[in-house]
């Protein structure tokens, strides 16, 4: 009995690390279709709500579904309003100003900004939530801070304001998404990942759709074919299966282990990059993008000690 118990703990570890990896790299085509997407004229905006649309329905099938399984406790109004505030934050402008962003710096850039978002987390909850951080922290802080400025001093240089403004949007996305994190902290437990997930992205599909509908025209989706396919892998294979796959990857083999797989994001948006899109990283970004990485894995590791 202990053998096969250890061995479906084995085969139960090897299938949550397999999603991670899975979700990681799913994750980080994200910028890539997004690039290619760009190449025909589409606008940030109207990208998102192609993006958002074509999930929506999946997301509002899942929310359902946990909303009718026995013995959930119902949403009260509180929770409510924080789920629609955090969904707003957390997908809805976390979203927007990263794929606008994105118009102005290159794929292997914005995912490395983007992977800053645990740095965010520790200083946001040390200056509001009064957390203190160790010393041992500070040097992968410091680390993580330094590694980007290497990377994207140089892309500033090379295209001035543009890049320093996309830098900008994406730092800003960053943030937003950190705020998410330390928001659905508290809810989560109560609410349930998945319910609390799908209940959030239907939020935030559905604001970008009204953002949509008040500030672009209908003719705005007479689109290229070749757009409406970017927007639909941007969301079913960057948007809806790596966020079913990291559930899934978390529940079994815990965050820890799984944010640790998922430091091959950024490594992997750089390889995609220049092969699709023939982007490419001089010695001293490439330098930068390593001491990022791994100051946040060792900003992970040494918090959860």
């Amino acid at each position: 009995m202990g053998f096969t118990n250890s061995t479906q703990d084995g085969r139960s570890a090897l299938t949550g690390m397999t999603l991670a990896l899975l979700a990681a790299l799913f994750f980080s085509i994200k910028a890539i279709f997004v690039k290619l997407a760009y190449q025909y004229g589409v606008d940030a905006i109207t990208l998102l709500t192609l993006r958002m649309s074509f999930a929506l329905p999946v997301f509002m099938v899942v929310a359902i579904i946990e909303q009718r399984k026995a013995g959930v406790q119902p949403i009260t109004r509180h929770q409510g309003m924080a789920m629609i505030g955090l969904g707003l934050i957390g997908y809805y402008l976390a979203s927007m100003l990263d794929f606008v962003g994105l118009q102005y710096v290159s794929a292997g850039i914005e995912r490395l900004i983007l992977f800053l978002f645990p740095t965010f987390t520790v200083l946001l909850s040390m200056l509001f939530l009064g957390r203190n951080v160790s010393r041992i922290e500070i040097g992968p802080l410091v680390l993580s801070y330094l590694g980007i400025a290497l990377a994207v001093q140089q892309e500033i240089s090379l295209d001035g304001e543009n890049s320093l403004l996309g830098v900008l949007f994406i730092f800003g996305s960053t943030l937003a998404y950190a705020v998410y994190l330390i928001g659905s902290g508290e809810l989560i437990p109560r609410i349930g990942s998945m319910r609390f997930m799908a209940f959030a992205m239907v939020v935030s599909c559905l604001a970008v759709i009204g953002q949509f509908i008040i500030s672009r025209d209908i003719t705005s989706l007479d689109q290229p074919l070749e757009v409406y396919g970017y927007g639909l892998a941007i969301a079913l294979c960057s948007t809806v299966l790596p966020a079913f796959m990291l559930a899934s990857a978390i529940h079994r083999i815990g965050a820890s282990h799984t944010a640790i797989i998922g430091g091959i994001g950024p490594v992997a948006t750089i390889v995609l990059a220049v092969i699709f899109l023939d982007e490419s990283m001089s010695g001293l970004q490439i330098g930068g993008a390593v001491l990022a990485i791994a100051g946040v894995l060792l900003l992970g590791m040494f918090s959860r000690r």
